[in-house]
């Protein structure tokens, strides 16, 4: 796991500093029993997804594999079994 740079990227470090922040938010107003502003801090974390997922789209995110080297990985581990 250490050899991948799963998360390392900018989409992933923003959405989850924001879904972060949201559930801080959520987590305060709800020791204050102030259940609307619980559900602001739930949709600011469910926001942290959705931005994530739009700079993924925007090419900030990991590039996808190849197909050739998907079946070369699989036919590798298959080959050491």
């Amino acid at each position: 796991m250490a050899d991948s740079s799963h998360g390392h990227t900018p989409a992933a470090w923003t959405g989850v500093t924001i879904a972060f922040i949201g559930f801080c938010v959520s987590a305060v107003f709800m020791v204050l029993a102030q259940p609307v502003l619980v559900w602001a801090g739930l949709a600011l974390a469910g926001l942290g997804g959705i931005v994530g997922l739009i700079m993924r789209s925007m090419g900030m995110g990991m590039p996808k594999e190849p197909t050739d080297l998907t079946a070369r990985r699989e036919e590798a581990g298959a080959a050491q079994r």
